[in-house]
């Protein structure tokens, strides 16, 4: 495998699964200025060709462990010759005042934006970790084609595969979301995100809000497909509000794909039942 010295990558693990390996890297990111891990899932169809690229962003708590051991995301990501890199959800061990002290807001918590506030702003570059510096490593060091991104995510990492992709017309070919947190501006744990990491302006909030960024899309047509969980506790709290964008993406003509799925709950129990489908959605974009 050809490493690219520049962005030196350690492995920390490579197990083989469905013919394919699913591996754990470390690297040093210019980006979050700390030592990152994430984890790439390289299909047999890498071996032979270049293969499109799923990035999937977790939830609050979440390291790049919890897709790769609980989501099952590896036999279909084989079946159709995707590579899928999970990162991390924060940036670890920044030695930032009350990064620890909370599940919802600092480690395990960058919410995916860029933080104008001290002391988050130097670390807390979640959205440009994954938009940029993220493919670049991938796009460096194995067989991806760079042309070819798709961007998927759960809670937390459904907000953040929205934006991601709102935000950034045409450079990923499809999106999804699992229980996304799709209106933060207007809930609990985007407000108290947001304030602490971009700070009391509320306008500087829109622009990380999916909502309020598909009110003003206007780039190439984007297929969303999005499960949500009917007993989801989450949804009953008003954390997710997903009718919100569903009512943004019909005033702009936005296609979504919105299930809604009698009773399963926020958990991995629920990414397992349907991730298969998302795959599929993806691949039909990435593979075209």
């Amino acid at each position: 495998m050809r490493i690219n010295s520049a962005m030196a990558l350690t492995q920390v693990s490579s197990n083989k699964c469905c013919d394919g390996y699913q591996k754990v890297f470390e690297h040093d990111s210019s980006e979050l200025k700390c030592k990152m891990k994430f984890a790439i899932y390289l299909p047999p169809k890498a071996e032979s060709s270049k293969c499109p690229v799923l990035y999937w962003l977790s939830g609050l708590t979440c390291t790049e462990q919890n897709f790769i051991t609980k989501a099952g995301s590896q036999q279909a990501a084989s079946e159709h010759g995707i590579i899928i890199v999970a990162p991390d959800t924060s940036p670890r061990g920044c030695n930032i005042e009350g990064e620890d002290e909370s599940w919802d807001f600092g480690t395990g918590a960058g919410f995916y934006v860029n933080a104008t506030q001290e002391p988050w702003k130097t670390n807390y570059r979640m959205y440009s970790y994954v938009t940029e510096e993220l493919p670049r490593l991938i796009n460096s060091n194995f067989p991806a084609d760079p042309e070819k991104m798709s961007i998927s995510g759960h809670s937390m990492g459904g907000h953040g595969a929205l934006i991601c992709a709102l935000k950034n017309p045409g450079k990923y070919k499809s999106v999804s979301a699992f229980a996304p947190i799709c209106n933060p501006i207007q809930c609990a744990w985007g407000q108290k995100a947001f304030s602490g990491y971009l700070g009391s302006d509320k306008s500087t909030w829109e622009s990380y809000d999916a909502t309020v960024l598909a009110e003003s899309y206007s780039g190439p047509e984007l297929d969303i497909l999005i499960d949500q969980g009917r007993d989801d506790q989450f949804l009953s709290a008003s954390q997710l509000l997903p009718d919100n964008l569903i009512a943004a993406c019909s005033k702009k003509k936005i296609p979504v794909v919105f299930r809604l799925q009698q009773g399963y709950d926020h958990s991995y129990y629920f990414i397992f039942s349907f991730i298969n489908d998302h795959i599929k959605h993806h691949a039909k974009y990435l593979n075209a």
